[in-house]
């Protein structure tokens, strides 16, 4: 369990707000949307990637003190990779009705020799 930035106590990992405070956690009520907030008098627009390859469009930039779309400078955006099971797979396996023809034609040709 984490706890709330605000208040201390202990809260859900997939709590939208504080049960406690109501500090809003997730932007939007949406559990799968992370809210990022600055702290204290600092705006997250001075430490986040879009700001400075100038491709952010929200509106409070460069005084934004939340945001959606955080991403700290420091760290460095990766492509996700894909998983071995969700990879495709090679042509010779994707069809295997092919092999079977190539395997028909090949014995029918064997035979007419």
């Amino acid at each position: 369990m984490s706890s709330c930035p605000q208040c201390d106590r202990p809260i859900r990992e997939d709590a939208v707000s504080c049960p406690h405070c109501r500090y809003q956690l997730k932007a939007f009520g949406h559990p799968g949307i992370p809210l990022h907030r600055a702290e204290g008098d600092e705006f997250l627009c001075s430490r986040c990637t879009y700001h400075h390859d100038d491709t952010c469009n929200f509106p409070q930039r460069p005084y934004a003190t939340t945001c959606t779309l955080y991403h700290n400078v420091e760290e460095s955006i990766e492509p996700e990779t894909t998983p071995p099971w969700k990879q495709p797979k090679p042509w010779y396996r994707r069809y295997p009705a092919l092999w079977i023809v190539l395997g028909l034609l090949a014995i029918s040709f064997l035979l007419a020799l």
